[in-house]
């Protein structure tokens, strides 16, 4: 049976690019220093960040439109 630190694997979809005001990786929504420690976090703080990930990526999308109006 897989532990919940290996259960949750990284959201990364592929998209790096990070978000200059933001620091936010478009892509996943994580930041730099989450995205270099994943491997080292364990479930519990997995879960945390994923948790989060849906509003900053839509946070990410508001400061985008509002940038190109």
């Amino acid at each position: 049976m897989a532990s919940i630190a290996t259960s949750i694997e990284s959201p990364c979809n592929r998209i790096c690019v990070v978000h200059p005001a933001l620091e936010l990786c478009v892509g996943c929504g994580r930041s730099l220093d989450e995205i270099a420690h994943w491997i080292d976090f364990d479930g519990v703080e997995r879960a945390r960040i994923m948790a989060q990930l849906p509003s900053r990526l839509a946070a990410m999308s508001g400061a985008n439109s509002t940038a190109q109006t």
